[in-house]
Protein backbone atom coordinates (compact mmCIF):
# COMPACT_ATOMS: atom_id res chain seq x y z
CA UNK A 1 0.00 0.00 0.00
CA UNK A 2 1.18 3.44 -0.98
CA UNK A 3 0.38 6.48 0.26
CA UNK A 4 1.54 10.05 -0.27
CA UNK A 5 2.17 12.15 2.31
CA UNK A 6 0.42 15.58 3.07
CA UNK A 7 4.05 17.65 2.80
CA UNK A 8 4.13 15.55 -0.78
CA UNK A 9 0.60 16.53 -1.54
CA UNK A 10 1.19 20.17 -0.68
CA UNK A 11 4.69 20.54 -2.70
CA UNK A 12 2.38 19.66 -5.44
CA UNK A 13 0.02 22.05 -4.60
CA UNK A 14 -2.34 19.63 -4.53
CA UNK A 15 -5.95 18.65 -2.40
CA UNK A 16 -5.82 17.11 1.08
CA UNK A 17 -9.28 16.66 1.73
CA UNK A 18 -8.86 13.44 -0.58
CA UNK A 19 -6.95 10.56 0.36
CA UNK A 20 -4.27 9.51 -1.93
CA UNK A 21 -4.15 6.08 -0.63
CA UNK A 22 -3.36 3.31 -2.91
CA UNK A 23 -6.05 1.23 -1.40
CA UNK A 24 -7.01 -0.95 -4.23
CA UNK A 25 -4.15 -2.43 -5.64
CA UNK A 26 -5.14 -6.26 -6.54
CA UNK A 27 -4.99 -5.36 -10.23
CA UNK A 28 -2.11 -6.85 -12.32
CA UNK A 29 0.04 -4.47 -14.80
CA UNK A 30 0.08 -5.53 -18.27
CA UNK A 31 3.25 -4.16 -19.75
CA UNK A 32 4.45 -7.14 -22.23
CA UNK A 33 8.30 -6.92 -22.98
CA UNK A 34 7.62 -7.30 -26.60
CA UNK A 35 6.34 -3.61 -26.68
CA UNK A 36 8.14 -0.43 -26.39
CA UNK A 37 7.70 0.75 -22.49
CA UNK A 38 5.37 3.07 -21.37
CA UNK A 39 6.73 6.74 -22.11
CA UNK A 40 5.87 8.33 -18.48
CA UNK A 41 4.39 6.68 -15.37
CA UNK A 42 1.55 4.82 -16.78
CA UNK A 43 0.83 0.99 -17.61
CA UNK A 44 0.04 -0.21 -21.07
CA UNK A 45 -2.84 -2.14 -19.93
CA UNK A 46 -4.25 -3.30 -16.48
CA UNK A 47 -6.11 -6.34 -15.64
CA UNK A 48 -8.79 -6.24 -12.55
CA UNK A 49 -9.92 -9.16 -11.23
CA UNK A 50 -13.36 -10.61 -11.43
CA UNK A 51 -16.45 -9.35 -8.97
CA UNK A 52 -14.60 -5.48 -8.58
CA UNK A 53 -17.31 -2.98 -8.72
CA UNK A 54 -16.30 -0.22 -11.67
CA UNK A 55 -17.10 3.57 -11.50
CA UNK A 56 -16.42 5.30 -15.16
CA UNK A 57 -16.35 9.19 -14.50
CA UNK A 58 -17.47 11.34 -16.92
CA UNK A 59 -14.69 14.16 -18.53
CA UNK A 60 -14.10 16.52 -16.12
CA UNK A 61 -13.32 20.45 -16.43
CA UNK A 62 -11.40 22.56 -14.19
CA UNK A 63 -14.48 24.41 -12.98
CA UNK A 64 -14.46 24.64 -9.27
CA UNK A 65 -18.18 24.70 -7.67
CA UNK A 66 -18.12 28.13 -7.35
CA UNK A 67 -17.35 28.23 -11.07
CA UNK A 68 -14.16 29.75 -10.95
CA UNK A 69 -11.73 28.53 -13.46
CA UNK A 70 -7.72 28.95 -13.03
CA UNK A 71 -6.30 30.74 -15.96
CA UNK A 72 -3.58 27.87 -16.19
CA UNK A 73 -3.71 23.91 -16.66
CA UNK A 74 -2.00 22.90 -13.43
CA UNK A 75 -4.93 24.60 -11.57
CA UNK A 76 -7.61 23.01 -13.70
CA UNK A 77 -6.20 19.32 -13.34
CA UNK A 78 -6.04 19.67 -9.87
CA UNK A 79 -9.65 20.46 -10.11
CA UNK A 80 -10.37 17.81 -12.25
CA UNK A 81 -8.68 15.20 -10.04
CA UNK A 82 -10.28 17.05 -7.13
CA UNK A 83 -13.86 16.31 -8.57
CA UNK A 84 -12.96 12.88 -9.53
CA UNK A 85 -12.06 12.26 -6.45
CA UNK A 86 -15.31 13.36 -5.24
CA UNK A 87 -17.10 11.33 -7.80
CA UNK A 88 -15.39 8.30 -6.08
CA UNK A 89 -15.63 8.64 -2.58
CA UNK A 90 -19.55 9.15 -3.65
CA UNK A 91 -18.78 5.47 -4.56
CA UNK A 92 -16.42 4.26 -1.40
CA UNK A 93 -13.25 4.57 -3.31
CA UNK A 94 -10.59 7.31 -4.09
CA UNK A 95 -7.90 8.19 -6.83
CA UNK A 96 -5.99 5.41 -5.37
CA UNK A 97 -8.82 2.94 -7.18
CA UNK A 98 -8.19 4.57 -10.48
CA UNK A 99 -7.39 1.70 -13.38
CA UNK A 100 -7.73 4.40 -16.43
CA UNK A 101 -7.36 7.70 -17.39
CA UNK A 102 -7.88 9.56 -20.19
CA UNK A 103 -6.95 13.18 -20.66
CA UNK A 104 -7.23 15.94 -23.43
CA UNK A 105 -5.29 19.18 -23.76
CA UNK A 106 -5.79 21.81 -25.94
CA UNK A 107 -2.01 22.27 -26.87
CA UNK A 108 1.55 20.86 -26.31
CA UNK A 109 2.51 23.86 -23.88
CA UNK A 110 -0.18 22.36 -21.48
CA UNK A 111 1.80 18.69 -21.23
CA UNK A 112 4.22 19.00 -18.55
CA UNK A 113 1.96 20.80 -16.42
CA UNK A 114 -0.93 18.22 -16.77
CA UNK A 115 1.67 15.42 -16.02
CA UNK A 116 3.49 17.01 -13.19
CA UNK A 117 -0.06 17.07 -11.85
CA UNK A 118 -0.93 13.43 -13.08
CA UNK A 119 2.67 12.10 -11.76
CA UNK A 120 2.46 13.69 -8.36
CA UNK A 121 -1.17 11.70 -7.59
CA UNK A 122 -0.45 8.17 -8.70
CA UNK A 123 2.47 5.31 -7.91
CA UNK A 124 2.92 2.48 -8.81
CA UNK A 125 1.60 0.03 -10.22
CA UNK A 126 0.38 2.91 -12.43
CA UNK A 127 -2.91 3.38 -14.41
CA UNK A 128 -3.30 2.89 -18.00
CA UNK A 129 -3.53 6.51 -19.31
CA UNK A 130 -3.91 8.22 -22.44
CA UNK A 131 -3.13 11.82 -23.43
CA UNK A 132 -4.16 13.35 -26.50
CA UNK A 133 -4.25 16.89 -27.77
CA UNK A 134 -7.40 18.22 -28.97
CA UNK A 135 -8.41 21.84 -30.54
CA UNK A 136 -10.65 22.46 -27.81
CA UNK A 137 -13.97 22.57 -25.59
CA UNK A 138 -17.30 23.70 -25.50
CA UNK A 139 -15.36 27.14 -23.45
CA UNK A 140 -12.52 28.62 -24.35
CA UNK A 141 -11.11 29.44 -21.13
CA UNK A 142 -11.02 25.33 -20.53
CA UNK A 143 -7.63 23.54 -21.71
CA UNK A 144 -7.78 20.21 -20.07
CA UNK A 145 -10.56 17.27 -19.49
CA UNK A 146 -9.88 14.53 -17.85
CA UNK A 147 -11.84 11.47 -17.45
CA UNK A 148 -11.44 8.08 -15.58
CA UNK A 149 -12.41 4.40 -14.28
CA UNK A 150 -12.12 3.24 -11.12
CA UNK A 151 -12.08 -0.18 -9.85
CA UNK A 152 -12.63 -1.30 -6.44
CA UNK A 153 -14.65 -3.86 -3.91
CA UNK A 154 -18.31 -4.82 -4.77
Amino acid sequence: MHCMSISARQRADLPIAFSLTQNFRMVTTLNPPQIHPPFAPYSHGILVPAGQQLVFCSGQLGIAADKTVPPDCAGQARICFDNIAAILAEAGMGLGNIVRINAYVTGREHLAAYMAIRNALFAEPYPASTLMLVSGFARPEFVVEIEAVAAGPA
